[in-house]
């Protein structure tokens, strides 16, 4: 006997469509149909017509084997766990590592990961981050897109798959971090709004309708997205959730869907004896989504801090147009790091008004730091990683000062060797005018270039995309994997010293572009101009280099620093 159950407030009669048959389901008072069938052969595909239209695919589908238009599957797997004894490491002790599934390797799927992780292993990064993988429209894209939120997506592989793959990281003590979407679905196949009012029209977001978390009848909405999450820690043992653009989720309830989901996460923790970690992507530079229950806060574990990629980008790029307006470079990367937010009330040339407050006494491990992400890499016109923008010493500069850094740093895939390839905005959208409307959409967002930008449907939009992993092992991408290695080897033997330091960026006062970053026992000197520089001092003149890009020449304490130096070292 197999029942099925769907909450369908709307409909006035529902309907059960399984195996080629179809059969009329039961109201309950609630607002939920349900019929039990019979006999049913394996695989069961089954869907539900609504008030005689469709058929629809189940919105808490585990599987869409057809795409998001087609049936759902019943899923049922025999994975055996391997990892009892798993305990994911501390957030505040990580190293990050945000991937693509689809562009992480030549074959685009779970198994394909699997084939790279040794290499993960041997960088010595702690937890891995994928990007959405709940079912969206056509083989590729980034994910943003999703409609089916239980389902991962069919083309990356099945739900045994997933499993696996999370399995094989934990023996490999990778902990897994999932990337969800609560703030807006896709609108190719979106059928929930035709099931209950999922959505609301009381707030708009960048991408289409919000979700109805505060207004009539959401209670079970707001229980249909926090199951969501839950089943991703519980079901495919995610070690923690990265909560996308959460200043876009509209919620005026005296007890906000992020702090319910954190308590509700807290009590599966409390089951399950496992940690588990929600961070946020916020804009909002405001400490109550990270601050603890107790002093009015939301009690996410962390959130990104786009200030420290903004600040390090300017000073690198001298790019001050878009979000980047408003930042000066290294004066907001020294309040970066000292105060976390740069915008902390004061008025935001970008906003066109004030923005943000003071972090207050949140410790530096609540902030994820990067300096590159898909969203900074993938919504420039042409995809360009940092790599493409500055000198190959530059960019060591920046893994330098990120990996060295108080907060907890994130490398987005192939920047540890800086790949030559791209990460590029790419759609396939099954609905024509949909698909037209994205690719007028990205024309005239980056008119400015004075250019022609990807078409974001090609298929070598998408194929440009994938890593070109032989190569990592060669050249000077193989010379920056190492750079990788060593300042990760570094950060995790002298974290605690780094979490205890000043944490002060000044400029030398000789020159702008010499800059020497206090660490506590790690001092990096730093010298981003086109030039040699040298400076008298005699501390550090007799102290000794851990690591350096370029040598560092040192006579009559006097260090001079060849153009492009990153150079770290060690004080008693």
């Amino acid at each position: 006997m197999t029942k099925f159950r769907i909450w369908a407030p709307k409909a006035r009669k529902m309907t059960l469509c399984v195996n080629g048959k179809e059969h009329a389901m039961n109201r309950e008072d609630s607002g939920f149909w349900h019929v039990d069938s019979k006999g049913l052969a394996q695989p069961i595909l089954y869907a539900y017509k609504i008030d005689g239209k469709g058929p629809f695919p189940d919105p808490a589908s585990r599987f869409q084997p057809e795409g998001v238009h087609g049936r759902s599957q019943l899923w049922q797997d025999d994975h055996v766990w391997q990892d009892n004894d798993w305990q994911a490491p501390e957030l505040k002790n990580a190293v990050i590592y945000e991937l693509h599934v689809g562009t992480f390797s030549p074959q685009g799927t779970y198994a394909g990961v699997m084939t790279k992780l040794e290499h993960l292993v041997q960088l010595g990064v702690t937890h891995l981050e994928l990007m959405p993988i709940a079912a969206f429209p056509g083989h590729h894209g980034w994910g943003y897109d999703g409609v089916s939120l239980y389902a991962s997506h069919s083309p990356y592989g099945t739900p045994a798959e997933l499993k696996q793959l999370i399995d094989t990281c934990h023996q490999r003590g990778l902990a897994v971090i999932l990337d969800v979407v609560y703030n807006h679905l896709g609108p190719d196949g979106n059928y929930l709004g035709l099931y209950g009012p999922y959505f609301s029209d009381h707030y708009k977001t960048p991408w289409g309708e919000a979700v109805n978390l505060d207004g009539d009848e959401s209670d079970q909405v707001r229980e249909f997205f926090i199951n969501n999450a839950l089943m991703w820690l519980r079901d495919y043992h995610f070690d923690g959730l990265r909560l996308d653009a959460i200043h876009a989720i509209y919620d005026f309830s005296a007890t906000h869907i992020l702090e319910e989901l954190q308590i509700r996460t807290e009590k599966l923790s409390a089951i399950t004896g496992r940690h588990y970690c929600l961070i946020a992507e916020s804009s909002l530079n405001d400490p109550k989504i990270i601050s603890g229950r107790e002093r009015g806060g939301y009690g996410l574990a962390a959130q990104w801090l786009d200030d420290f990629h903004h600040s390090l980008h300017v000073m690198l790029t001298g790019e001050k147009h878009g979000y980047y307006l408003g930042f000066t470079g290294h004066e907001d990367l020294d309040k970066c790091l000292n105060s976390f937010y740069v915008c902390d009330g004061q008025y935001s040339p970008y906003r066109r008004r004030r923005h943000g407050r003071p972090a207050g006494s949140l410790p530096p491990q609540s902030f994820i730091a990067s300096t590159q992400t898909h969203d900074q890499v993938g919504n420039r016109g042409e995809g360009e990683r940092l790599c493409h923008l500055v000198s190959h010493d530059h960019c060591q500069i920046a893994a330098a000062l990120m990996l060295l850094s108080p907060f907890v740093p994130m490398l987005f895939q192939g920047e540890e060797w800086a790949a030559s390839t791209p990460f590029l905005y790419f759609t396939d959208h099954t609905d024509a005018s949909l698909a037209r409307a994205v690719r007028e959409g990205r024309k005239r967002d980056y008119a400015f270039l004075n250019k022609k930008v990807p078409d974001p449907q090609a298929a070598r939009t998408f194929a440009r995309s994938v890593l070109k992993w032989p190569e990592s092992t060669s050249g000077t991408h193989a010379k920056m994997l190492e750079w990788y290695k060593d300042l990760i080897r570094l950060r995790l033997q002298y974290l605690n010293d780094i979490r205890k330091s000043r944490r002060s960026f000044r400029p030398a006062k000789q020159c702008k572009d010499l800059y020497i970053y206090d660490a506590g026992r790690i001092i990096v000197l730093v010298n981003i101009g086109s030039t040699s520089k040298s400076f008298a001092d005699s501390t550090l003149a007799r102290v000794p280099i851990l690591l350096q890009n370029r040598p560092v020449n040192v006579e009559d304490d006097v260090l001079t620093l060849l153009p492009g130096t990153a150079a770290v070292m060690l004080t008693d």
